[in-house]
């Protein structure tokens, strides 16, 4: 009832919008991660003649996904952080400088993922000879591996703080 007598007490539409971002993206890297990859992997797929360009094709639309829930993140967070001027920034997670600082890293994260280091990898990953008979790894390909999980990790490590200062919020959301 005491919303209905505060109109300024109500939550921005935003707050859904980012909630909803951040937990599809977080719940779809875990599964591209740890289910798809490794799944791939021992399947043979780096034994494959093209598996660089099937896994850059693979990757490209997931950085693009990628990109737009960062995009739409760092939105609802700015527009949240807008929202009530009358309550102090600190009082909210989500609206905290912090929130804005995570969406800020998480998107250049995915700027770095998706023009630098998955490029990278399907050139390492590119035939050459399209008649040789085995396929054989390049080294560098290894030390990309890791650039880029080491990355992924960073992503899920921000996802997961920015998913803890949202539940936060919608933990104590009277107060706010």
């Amino acid at each position: 009832m005491n919303s209905l007598s505060h109109p300024t007490a109500r939550t921005t539409p935003w707050v859904g919008a980012v909630l909803f971002a951040l937990m599809f993206w977080f719940s779809s890297s875990l599964l591209m991660d740890f289910v798809i990859m490794p799944g791939l992997f021992v399947g043979g797929m780096m034994s494959q003649p093209d598996f660089g360009s099937a896994g850059y094709a693979m990757f490209w639309v997931f950085n693009r996904l990628e990109l737009l829930c960062a995009g739409v993140i760092l939105t609802g967070l700015l527009a949240a952080r807008q929202s009530r001027p009358q309550r102090p920034v600190v009082a909210s997670g989500l609206r905290s400088r912090w929130a804005v600082e995570l969406g800020l890293g998480l998107l250049a994260l995915t700027l770095v993922l998706t023009y630098a280091v998955a490029p990278a990898m399907g050139a390492l990953g590119a035939t050459l000879d399209p008649f040789a008979a085995t396929v054989e790894v390049p080294g560098a390909m290894n030390q990309m591996h890791g650039l880029y999980f080491g990355l992924e990790a960073v992503k899920l490590l921000g996802c997961g703080a920015l998913l803890s200062l949202l539940y936060g919020d919608l933990g104590r959301a009277e107060d706010l």
